[in-house]
């Protein structure tokens, strides 16, 4: 909605400082309203087709890092393991795991790239955690601005490691960023989430993380509906050296493992 902007030359001084005394939501010329505009209910619809059917995606915050997991489904037999990734790295210190689309995703990936690469040029740093969902978020909210855009049909979960130390945020179809100790998007995120609150996070180490997001994924995973999917779990932390990276395969094997004898144990009972 186009609404006249404070500084309208039919305004006159009195009105004009009253406006600008009071907080709003008004950003130059783009109205945004929380309950009836169209950016809001279009995100929501997104949200609602795209990222609550979708596959399961979990990320928590350990003690000396940040552990992210995907439930990917295996669509064709022909399809060669490892392919269509639901994991990316966007810098050294930072990764995200995509719920939805895999094509916004991959677009949202390549926005946070390119903003973790410009900011380390300019800087000669590492981009901060915070900084880069902040950014991404903001980019996000864009596509929800102008009628010409549609939003993206899909969420993440952002983590990384940086000098405030491991950080976790979920970026919302809305540009809608927060800061988490655990979170989940996707069609299991509500088991996800209440089995995520029984974890002591502040002890847990992501050598255990690891294994507990997959008891969670394969949780949450429903056979009967459902067709085989894939694991795919990522860290950052102390062990990583602080980088972004893939679980190594033995640690990938063992989670597996253990969430399969939990789930059969679950079943027996």
């Amino acid at each position: 909605m186009i609404c006249p902007s404070p500084l309208s030359p039919r305004t006159d001084v009195s009105s004009r400082s009253s406006m600008l005394a009071r907080p709003s939501t008004t950003a130059g010329l783009i109205y945004f309203s929380p309950l009836f505009s169209w950016p809001f209910l279009a995100a929501q619809l997104h949200i609602e087709i795209w990222i609550f059917p979708c596959r399961t995606i979990v990320g928590i915050k350990c003690k000396d890092g940040i552990v992210l997991g995907v439930e990917k489904l295996i669509t064709s037999k022909m399809i060669l393991a490892g392919s269509n990734r639901r994991l990316h790295s966007v810098h050294r210190n930072s990764g995200l795991a995509v719920a939805g689309l895999a094509a916004d995703g991959r677009q949202i990936v390549s926005r946070a790239k390119s903003e973790a690469a410009n900011y380390e040029k300019v800087y000669g740093e590492p981009m901060p955690v915070k900084e880069l969902a902040d950014r991404v978020a903001s980019y996000v909210h864009l596509c929800t601005l102008y009628w010409w855009l549609r939003p993206f049909g899909c969420g993440v979960i952002l983590g990384g490691y940086d000098r405030d130390g491991p950080q976790l945020y979920m970026i919302e179809p809305s540009g809608l960023s927060y800061k988490y100790f655990g979170a989940a998007l996707g069609k299991g995120r509500q088991a996800a989430k209440t089995e995520i609150e029984k974890l002591k996070l502040s002890e847990l180490t992501c050598r255990e993380g690891i294994v507990e997001v997959a008891k969670i994924i394969y949780g949450v995973h429903d056979e009967a509906k459902d067709k085989s999917f894939e694991l795919e779990l990522s860290w950052v932390c102390e062990e990583s050296n602080r980088q972004h990276e893939k679980v190594p395969s033995d640690l990938l094997e063992q989670a597996k493992a253990a969430a399969q004898a939990a789930l059969e144990e679950m079943d027996a009972d």
